[in-house]
Order: structure tokens, then sequence, then C-alpha cells
């Protein structure tokens, strides 16, 4: 059994294509496609369109995590076996996503996978580059922990997980970080998949970006409260060590270039402005629906 669990908020027409990217794979196994969205018009819309091929659950409005432990309560399982699919209604994955997935939780040593973020911005626009620069640099670093296996956090676009093992995870903290981890204390491993992909438009503005990658900083900080001893992969020194020559050798023109060094700008002010905001403004992560993780 295959739960595909598409987290979603008042799209449904992207919510609809993100349904589709999963209903055209070719897969033997049975699916159960359940869309979480706090709107009712979501669920008209989408009850009407597929005529009993998905479900709905209504999202209590507490935020996604509150959202993701009610359902998986909902659909827990004592078989290892079953497995679920976790990603956004605001994204589609690539063809061969579920059978990649099936094959690489063959291993009964793997607990979680995580999909390659593929970004749809444009290079030739600054956020667009910032995106394509970020999301080469992450799969850079997951390739060479997932070959070592060591330790990493999931993409919260698109991974999955075995059902039969939690039952819930910690509501201060994002699910691609904290689940992850917790799968990883019980013994098991996290596997990267490059070859599966997920698209993502993400169309910043700089309010938008801001406001994304300080919550993101907050929530790893707050990691850091309820799992102390949890590896470390996103911070900004691990950023500095293992981006900075990266980021480098990334630009194919000056312009780029110019771009490159004002995402390093970028990214020290957005660590200065969580901190402050953690330690001086006493400001603390709040869950939501629609953030992202690379």
């Amino acid at each position: 059994m295959i739960d595909i669990i598409i987290t979603s908020y008042g799209e449904p027409k992207a919510t609809a294509m993100a349904i589709d990217s999963f209903l055209k794979q070719n897969v033997k196994e049975r699916l159960k496609i359940t869309v979480i969205d706090p709107f009712p018009k979501v669920e008209k819309f989408l009850k009407k369109k597929y005529k009993g091929k998905i479900n709905f659950f209504l999202d209590p409005g507490e935020g996604k995590s509150y959202a993701l432990n009610v359902f998986f309560e909902k659909i827990y399982s004592l078989n290892t076996e079953d497995i679920i699919i976790l990603t956004d209604g605001d994204v589609c994955v690539s063809s061969n996503s579920i059978n990649e997935i099936l094959n690489a939780f063959k291993d009964k040593k793997v607990g979680c996978v995580t999909g390659r973020p593929v970004p749809l911005d444009s290079r030739k626009e600054m956020f667009g580059y910032w995106s394509h620069l970020l999301f080469d640099g992450i799969d850079r670093v997951r390739k060479q922990l997932s070959n070592e296996e060591n330790f990493f956090e999931c993409s919260g676009y698109f991974f999955a997980i075995r059902n039969g093992v939690l039952q819930g995870f910690h509501l201060k903290a994002s699910e691609d970080s904290i689940i992850p981890y917790l799968f990883w204390k019980k013994g098991y491993k996290i596997k990267y998949l490059p070859k599966t992909e997920v698209y993502i438009l993400n169309n910043y503005s700089w309010r938008k970006w801001l406001k994304q990658k300080i919550r993101n900083i907050k929530g790893h900080e707050n990691l850091s409260k309820l799992a102390p001893e949890m590896p470390r992969t996103k911070s900004f020194l691990s950023e500095v060590k293992e981006g900075t020559l990266f980021a480098l050798s990334y630009p194919k023109s000056l312009k780029e270039l110019y771009w490159t060094f004002s995402l390093f700008f970028a990214r020290l002010y957005i660590y200065l402005k969580a901190f402050y905001d953690i330690k001086i403004k006493k400001k603390k992560y709040e869950d939501a629906f629609r953030t992202k993780y690379y």
C-alpha cells in the first residue's frame, strides 16, 4: 500500500497538476492519494474532477505539522512494507518517481528517501539564479552524505517514509528535518534519489524569499533544543565551509558572479535577522502551512 499525501493551500488547479503527475505513473502497487487542505472549495473542485480517484482531508487549520500528525494517526499501519509519500500541492514529480522510491525501499534498512528539487525559475533572473545555485548545491551535498550513509535532512517538497515506524512527530519542528532524524535514531538509513525529480516554480520576490528563509533558519535553530544530538547539516558554518567554493565556481558570466556575491550578503543578512529575532525579540519558530525546505 502506498499512501500519497499532498498538502496544499487553496490552489485547486495547481494541486490537480500535482495529482496528475502521480496518476500518470505506471505502478503495480495500490495507490491512495489524499489531499490535505484547509479550504472546502478545494475539496469540492477535486472531488468533482476526480470522481472518487482521490481522498480529501480537511485540515483543522493549526498548521502543516499538526495536520500531518492527525493524518498519520489515521493511516498508521504495523506493516513497514507500506510506504507514505509526502509532497506539496504546488509541485509536480517526475514520471519515474514512485518506482524509484519503491526500488530504494527494497533495502529493509532504508527508512526515508528523498528526491531532487529542480527549479523551473529562469536562471536569467536573479532569484531564479539563486534557486538554481542553492538547489544544485544541496544536490551535491545530499549525494555525498547519502553515498557515505551519513545523516541528512530530506526535502519537504518530496520525500517518502516507511509506515509502521512513527505515529507522529514534534509539532515545533519541520517534518522534513525531524522525521528523518527520528528514523535515523531508530537505526534506519536515509537515501537520496537524484534521478527522482520534483519540479518547483518558486517565483520569488525579495519579501517572499526573506520570510521563507528566515523561518527556515528559525526552524533549524529550534531543533537544537528539541533534538540537541541531531547532526546539523544546515547551519551558517556549514554553508560557509561546504558551499563557498562551489558557489564561486557556479557563475557562467559576470552578471551571475555579481548575483553570487549578492547571495552571500543576502544569506548573511537572513542569518543575522533570524538570530536577532530569536535572541533579542524572542520570536520563536511557528508552524505554518506553506513553507518550503530544500
